[in-house]
Order: C-alpha cells, then structure tokens, then sequence
C-alpha cells in the first residue's frame, strides 16, 4: 500500500496535493466504505417519487439493498430489499405499486410497510413463533428533509440528519421554494449510468468550475449562439463577485461556501432579473416564454423578497458529503447520487427536479436543457464521463507520479481568479482526509463560516 499521506495541505508554498493512491488502492476503498458510507448520512430518494400509497422503489444505498415505499397509511419507508426467511432479495423490480411484495424462493410475503403478511404453511412453524419478528430490517437510522430522504447504517450515529445537513439546508430550502409552497416533482423516469473512474472524481467534476470552457466547449458554443446579445449581457452578470480578501467570504450563498461536515456549494446570484434563464440555459425560443419567466420571478418576490429570489434563480452547484450532488442552475436542476464498486467504477443514478405548477412550455424548456446538458446522451455527461474515464487510466502510473495538483486559487481572493478556484474541492479534501484518518486539519478554514439566512428575514417560509 502506498506510503505517501493522502493530501499535502501546504498554506505557505502553498501548494494542495492528492496523493494519486486514494484513487486506485482497494485498501483505501475499503476503508472509504468503513470510515464514510458506513458513517454518513446517505440520499436515499425524494418523497415526490412516491405519489399513491403503495408506491416502492428499489436501489442501493452505501452498497445495501433497499426498498422506499410509501406504505398503505400514506407513511414513507425505507426498508431493506432482503427477506428475512433466507435473505434472498426480496423485490426485483425497480419500481411498482403493490399492497405485497413476496419473494421469489419460498413465497414469503411483506407489505409496503415492511410487515410479514404471509407465507405458505405457516402452521408447521413451531410454537410461540411470530410473524412479528420477521419483519423487514430498516436501516439504524432514516430521515427527510424538504421531501429528500436520507439513511445512515451507523447505530450509534448520534447526529441529526438537520444537524448532519447543517448550513446545506439553505441550499435544499433554494431548489425546495421554487415549489411555491407545493413540493418539488421529481420527473417520472430515472437515469443509470457508469463510470470507469473513482467516485471521488466524479464529487471533484460535480462543482468544478474550471473544466467547463474546454471540455464542454460545444454545449457553451450552442448556448452563446441561442441568446441574443442584451440577454448575454445580463447573464454576464450573473456570476458572483466577492470581497478582494485573501480569506473569501460566502456573502450569503455567492461564489463558493463551505456548509461543513464537508458539504460545499459554488454559485451565484441572477443579476437580471429575470431577463436571463440563469445557469446555462438556452435562450427562450419566443417572448411568450420570457414573460412567463418574468411573471413566476414575480410571484416569487411576493413570497420570499428580492434577495432571496435572486439566489433562487442563479443557480448553484452542491455537494452533500459523500456523494450526493445537487445541481440546480436556473433552467434546470438534477439529484445525482454514486457509490463505488471498485476504485475505478461506480454507478451513478440522476433525476430531474422541478416545481410542479409549471406551465407547459416552461416545463418543456427546463426538461430540454436538462435533457441537452445533464443526460447520459447529452452534451455534457458523455464529455465528463470520458474525461474520468482517462484520468482514471492515467492513474495507472500513480506510483512513478503521485500528486493531482489541487491549488489552484490558494493565494487569491475570487475576485482576483481569472477563471474558477479549487477551494470547493479542498473543502471535500479535507473532510474525507479527517474521516480517513481521524486528524483533523490543525489550519485555519480558506473560507470564512458561511453566513446562515435568518428564515424570519423571509417574508414566506413554506415547509413542504
């Protein structure tokens, strides 16, 4: 096993350095899965995603098998997809509805609420045995959130999922409003994909800012020939400027924030005022369009002011350690969540989200930029993809060349980059390298606390 410490947090050279071994050794993915996805608190799926009672879905969450139900007393579930006779996978369809679930082997039977209803011959079981102790295993620990939930398998994690969330929440409460007091609507349709990469390349390339000019060149190219020159002018202003300090500051929600226990966001504010999609939206295709922006943006004033509307409507990329991603930039927004197989493979699993009062062509306009830049036939996912995948090939010679170079930015202010710093990531860095080895960093933040929105400051707090 490489020797070399896994970073190299250096602030008076300065210098941030990777070791490269944290991205191929399967003793480090060991201890990834011990240390973090056993300890974390992990996305499991959106409360929107199941509409009637009876509703499941089934995925892996931190390399378990689940079932997320919501049951015939309308209550959300997170149980796990093993029968508790033999413990075959319980359910194989990725989706359904159905009162019962029964396995495949020996026809044993659980309802939406993880319950034992049947099985066959049920009297040649012993006396004094009950159904009531073979119900369906649930994970230590299971909560939401603004309709996302998560699980954590840990029994003695004593942190809150809000507490575990901390400064993040303000980030979910921005996606969250854009509902109007409704909840937001995950799309009927999910998207599942692999990577050849490390899963830790994938949260580096989430909210990375500084590879979209040239490896996602032909999706910009598309956007600057959409969108006249007064609407590129005000989409211009949409990009974060703050303090010419060497430690930055968060000013609410722009440029880049640490939100602790690892979760961190890079955005901004929409300057225009509506005249501008955000994000990397095309251009409205006719004026119609526009002014139903510009009438929601509206309402949205009414409910919550200028500022946080504003925030609202720039967009933001998020990570929620470990692996779950929230990209919302105004004309569109998607979960994504990963884990590893192996160090160099993963599987990623990606939503759409929106509010769910939308007007057709609204909704139409968000689901096609989704479509163009997030989906795995788009012109940004296929691009990233690739790019991991090459890396992750090159690492092959971590041994001769060892070090990623994470430090970009360390002696400048935002305002002073040319184009997108790396403190985003360092931020990651730091947290995984705590969890892995129990040392916390002994240095002072780069960034300074992020500064929590007052929620009585807002003129409507709807709390769906």
């Amino acid at each position: 096993m490489n020797q070399l410490p896994y970073i190299i947090d250096d602030r008076e050279t300065p210098k941030f350095w990777v070791n490269r071994a944290t991205m191929v050794e399967q003793e480090i993915l060991d201890l990834e899965k011990k240390k973090i996805f056993e300890k974390c608190w992990l996305y499991v799926g959106h409360e929107s995603e199941l509409n009637k009672v009876n509703d499941f879905r089934t995925r892996r969450v931190g390399g378990r098998p689940i079932i997320f139900t919501r049951s015939a007393t309308d209550k959300i579930n997170v149980l796990v997809n093993v029968c508790t006779h033999r413990g075959m996978i319980l359910e194989t369809r990725k989706e359904g509805n159905a009162r019962n679930m029964r396995c495949f082997y020996h026809g044993w039977q659980f309802n939406t609420e993880g319950r034992l209803t049947s099985m066959p011959a049920e009297e040649d079981y012993p006396a004094g045995w009950k159904r009531a102790e073979r119900c369906l295993p649930r994970p230590a620990h299971a909560a939401s959130y603004r309709g996302f939930w998560f699980l954590c398998w840990d029994k003695e994690q004593t942190q809150s999922l809000e507490e575990y969330l901390g400064n993040a929440t303000d980030y979910i409460d921005l996606l969250a409003d854009q509902a109007c007091g409704d909840m937001m609507q995950v799309s009927s349709g999910t998207q599942y994909y692999t990577m050849h990469a490390n899963w830790k390349l994938l949260v580096e390339n989430s909210i990375d800012g500084y590879h979209a000019a040239t490896t996602h060149n032909r999706f910009l190219q598309m956007v600057s020939a959409s969108v006249k020159e007064s609407e590129f002018d005000a989409r211009k202003g949409s990009k974060a400027r703050v303090g010419v300090r060497r430690k930055r500051t968060s000013l609410k929600g722009n440029g880049t924030a640490d939100l602790g226990n690892g979760h961190v966001s890079i955005g901004g504010s929409d300057l225009s005022k509506g005249k501008s999609r955000g994000g990397l939206g095309r251009a409205f295709t006719d004026s119609h369009l526009q002014q139903e922006h510009m009438l929601r943006r509206d309402e949205y004033v009414k409910l919550y002011g200028e500022e946080w509307t504003d925030r609202m409507l720039g967009g933001r990329n998020m990570l929620i350690f470990p692996n779950l991603v929230i990209n919302d930039l105004g004309m569109g927004a998607t979960i994504r969540a990963f884990y590893p197989e192996e160090p160099g493979y993963m599987d990623v699993t990606s939503w759409e989200i929106s509010p769910p009062d939308l007007s057709p062509g609204l909704h139409e306009a968000r689901k096609s930029d989704f479509l163009t830049f997030w989906g795995p036939a788009g012109l940004a996912t296929p691009d990233d993809v690739e790019a991991l995948a090459r890396c992750q090939r090159g690492f092959e010679s971590y041994e001769i060349d060892p070090w990623n170079d994470i430090s970009r930015g360390m002696d400048k202010s935002e305002d002073e980059l040319v184009g997108a710093g790396e403190v985003q990531m360092r931020v990651f860095w730091r947290h995984w390298n705590t969890m892995m080895t129990g040392a916390a960093s002994e240095l002072e933040a780069e960034i300074e606390p992020y500064e929590k929105v007052e929620k009585s400051d807002l003129i409507v707090r709807s709390r769906s």
